[in-house]
């Protein structure tokens, strides 16, 4: 992947196209090409170069929580024992291996992590708390944070 400097800057077209695809990843391109004020063939070939540079990493689908029966979110501050490269990179590769971690940030300052875990209540959270993610050797401290509405961002 490019880095900023390497990177050509992004000119309005391609912030619209990138506006409207975060909105909406499924989009036709001809509804885009509409949407911007371009034909579809150059279009589409500005979406091909934004994700051949990298700037368009990839496309996913944005699950319900209630549907898919994990609805409790919790964000769980973690610091872990100690921040040598060996420590950190076996925390992290465990912790990303739990189906119920949705997103795990490693941060300045502390705590070391924030790791978001979505799962059906808080029996749930805590049987996922005590049997897995504090049972870890690097974890040193957990302070659990519940969401009670997201505001804005998210999946």
């Amino acid at each position: 992947m490019a880095t900023d400097s390497e990177r050509p800057a992004l000119d309005a077209l391609d912030r619209a196209i990138l506006a409207e695809l975060s909105q909406d990843g499924r989009i036709t391109n001809i509804e885009l090409a509409r949407r911007i004020g371009l034909t579809p063939a150059p279009c589409l070939r500005r979406v091909k170069r934004l994700e051949e540079e990298g700037v368009i990493t990839g496309y996913r689908a944005v699950l319900d929580p209630v549907a898919t029966g994990r609805s409790c979110e919790i964000v769980v501050a973690v610091d872990i024992t100690v921040n040598d490269r060996q420590t950190t990179e076996e925390f992290e590769e465990a912790v990303t291996r739990f189906d119920e971690v949705t997103e795990v940030r490693r941060l300045l300052g502390r705590p070391d992590y924030f790791v978001r875990v979505n799962v059906a209540d808080l029996a749930a959270y805590e049987e996922f708390l005590m049997n897995r993610l504090a049972r870890l050797p690097a974890v040193h401290r957990v302070e659990s944070h519940q969401t009670m509405k997201i505001v804005k961002g998210g999946p």
